[in-house]
């Protein structure tokens, strides 16, 4: 597989924070890549890239309007990792209820 057709992991994608609040700043409106640079200390050169590994992941889109190229965040990637997590919480859920218990049971013996 060439360089330029690799698709980029979902789960590398979102391991940068950058990436993340990019994201986050994409979920509540389509955004032009200077709307987007100006929320950051960093240049629209990194930027790009973080946008192209977002593209290369599925998570986002661009869209030549005019001069500039808006983004717009797609959220059918994000369920991959949604259904991974929803794995591991039924380790967060016995721990809490476990948890709640000791606590309601410490209390009846004071």
């Amino acid at each position: 597989m060439s360089e330029s057709l690799k698709k980029v992991d979902v789960f590398q994608a979102i391991a940068d924070p950058t990436r993340r609040d990019v994201l986050r700043l994409l979920a509540s409106k389509e955004r032009s890549i200077a709307e987007i640079t100006s929320n950051y200390d960093m240049s629209r050169t990194a930027i790009v890239k973080h946008l192209k590994v977002l593209t290369e992941a599925g998570l986002v889109t661009g869209q030549k309007l005019g001069r500039e190229k808006v983004y717009h965040l797609k959220l059918e990637p994000l369920t991959e990792v949604k259904q991974w997590l929803d794995y591991y919480e039924q380790f967060w859920h016995n721990k809490l209820s476990k948890l709640k218990f000791l606590v309601e049971n410490e209390n009846e013996d004071k």
